[in-house]
Formats: structure tokens, sequence, C-alpha cells
């Protein structure tokens, strides 16, 4: 079983500089990358302390690159709808070139209203244009020259530079949260899923990946091909109350700047985002125990945390956990502590 780091900053100016966020973050991933956990990956999110620090994934990964040496890189995720495909294409490409093969490139919807307002982009094009963008992405990785006539993108006679690493492509991993359509989406074109536990409703999520896994198979692909990875919340440590009043101090800075993010739903509904508005309504009067009860952390001792692990395998079906250990207020001592005590004691446990 593979275990990977999940960095979404979320705090406050009191907690940490951004440039200091930046530092802990790249010593973390070195020593992951010793330590032998299987993959790092970060966010895009703009204009908010909840994920708004990660403005731009393949510049952040690019320094994970230079500094580490067989763990994988993942974009968690890019936004097409945001972007010409052209200059997202090859700035993944970039990346898998500067880590020598090492992306996953990993593509999201976004959902928060503001973000689209700002970059002009409705909230009613956006799977449309998260569709039209990764298809011609993928067509520029593998095609020598592309032309295309779009909705909202064209190319003409496009050669992207520089070619990627990985044949035929990069792999490809889609970001889904509650709507079936991405579940369906991801499967029919043979891409990885990433979900979210806390994000959604824990019945209804399972038997989404369920009809991810049933429609993966139905499209003539080997059953078992498909991967999942789970973002968790991740605190460890020798003594449970420690542990649990740790994730508890920095779990709710995480909830408050989520908050803020979301007041820009207020008011606000669309049909390309069935049920957002309830998400979002759950979310916000979760609470830290809440979270880890429905089992969206891995949080407590060493032996409480493979419990916990054994009961995502249990709910998902094999996957990939991708934790989050720091959050931006996470001291040195605590953060490091959980990557150490993880790999020492908690790896094991599914080699």
């Amino acid at each position: 079983m593979r275990f990977g780091l999940n960095f979404f900053p979320s705090f406050r100016a009191e907690d940490s500089t951004t440039a200091a966020y930046y530092d802990q973050c790249l010593r973390i991933a070195e020593r992951a990358d010793a330590l032998g956990y299987s993959s790092i990956k970060t966010v895009e999110h703009s204009f908010y302390d909840y994920g708004g620090h990660s403005t731009n994934p393949c510049v952040f990964l690019s320094a994970v690159a230079a500094r580490t040496r067989r763990i994988r890189l993942i974009t968690g995720a890019v936004i097409p709808a945001f972007h010409h495909p052209a200059h997202l294409g090859g700035e993944l490409a970039m990346l898998d070139n500067m880590s020598n093969g090492r992306l996953d490139a990993g593509f999201g919807r976004a959902f928060l209203p503001k973000e689209f307002e700002v970059y002009g982009v409705p909230m009613s094009e956006s799977r449309e244009r998260f569709e039209e963008s990764i298809g011609m992405i993928r067509r520029m990785w593998t095609e020598e020259r592309v032309s295309q006539k779009g909705r909202f993108w064209s190319l003409e006679d496009v050669r992207l530079m520089p070619r990627v690493v990985q044949k035929p492509h990069p792999p490809v991993w889609i970001a889904a949260i509650s709507t079936e359509e991405s579940f369906v989406y991801a499967a029919r074109n043979g891409f990885n899923l990433m979900i979210v536990p806390y994000a959604g409703k824990p019945g209804q999520l399972r038997e989404l990946v369920k009809l991810y896994r049933r429609t993966w198979a139905d499209a003539g692909r080997k059953p078992g091909a498909e991967q999942v990875q789970v973002a968790q919340f991740c605190y460890v440590a020798e003594k449970r109350d420690e542990a649990r009043a740790g994730f508890e101090r920095i779990c709710r800075r995480y909830l408050e700047t989520f908050a803020d993010a979301v007041q820009s739903w207020q008011g606000k509904s669309s049909d390309q985002y069935p049920g957002y508005d309830k998400m979002v309504a759950s979310i916000l009067a979760t609470t830290p125990d809440k979270i880890v009860e429905n089992g969206g952390a891995f949080v407590g001792i060493p032996e409480e945390v493979v419990q916990q692990i054994r009961a995502c395998v249990d709910a998902f079906g094999a996957n990939e956990p991708s934790m989050q250990i720091n959050f931006g207020g996470s001291k040195d001592a605590e953060a490091f502590r959980t990557l150490e005590l993880f790999a020492s004691r908690v790896m094991p446990a599914f080699r």
C-alpha cells in the first residue's frame, strides 16, 4: 500500500508566513522522499487563506523535484477552466521534464464562485471547459502537431514544447467530490480518481467510488488497474490525548479558512454543482471530532492510525491515502513527528 502527502495551505498571517510554510513543506518533502512515501500533492486555489498560498502547483512541485529523487509529484489539482490548454499543457510537460518523468497530472473543476468571478469564467461553463481542455492537453502530449477548433479554445498546427518524458503521457487524475458525472467521466477516459471523504456524505461517496470502478470495468479496462487517492488529515503522536489536541487546534483553523472561502456561495446555486450548497453547509457545521469519527482523518497513536487506515480501505477499496500533516500553523516538531512515526510504525503494517 502506498502513502502520499498533501500540501494544502490553510492558515492565517499570524500562524506563519507563506515563505516559512513553503520552507517547511520542502524540508518535509526531502525527508518523505528518503522515508519511502509515494507522492506529494498540492492544490490550486486563489484569493483566500484557504489554499490561496498555492496559486501555481507547478512552481511549488518544481522546487520539490529539485530536492527529491524518486517521489511522485501530483498536481492536486490544476484548474483547466482558468488557463489556456496550450499554456497549462506546456507547464505540466515542463514539470515532467524537470522531475525526469515523475509527474502525475491531476485536474479539478474548481468550486469557489469568487475564483470564477475574478477569472471571468461562468460557473455554468465549468464542466465543458474542463473536459475540452483536458482533451486538448492529452492530444498535444501525444500527437506531434494538433489542430482543433473547440467551443472555448482553438489550436492551429500546434507543436507543444517541451515534449513529455512519460509515454504516452503522464498519468491523469480527476478530482471528484459529489457529482456523479465526474466519477463516470474519469472512469470512461481511463483516468485515476482523487476523492475527499470529509467533504461529502460518507455513504454517498462510497457508492460513487463503486460506480467509478464499475464504469472502469464496463469500459473494457482491466479491473483493479484503476487508482483511487483519498485526501485525509493526519496527526500522529505517542500519546492519544496529545494527538487529538494537536489535530483539533490546526483543523479548527482549516475549517475557519474554509468558512471564509465558501462565503461566496451565499445566495448562489449552479446546475453544474448540484448539492454543493448543502455540502458547504455540512462542512461549515462539522468539527474536528466529527471529521475523525466519520473517517476523514487518521489521528491518534500509531496503532489507532493503522486501524483507521484499514477502515478507509474497507470503505473505498484499495487506495492511496494522500495525507495533510502540516496545515501552515503546524510546528516543525509536530509535523516531522507525524512524518516519522507514520513511516516507522504505521507503514510497516501495510507492506
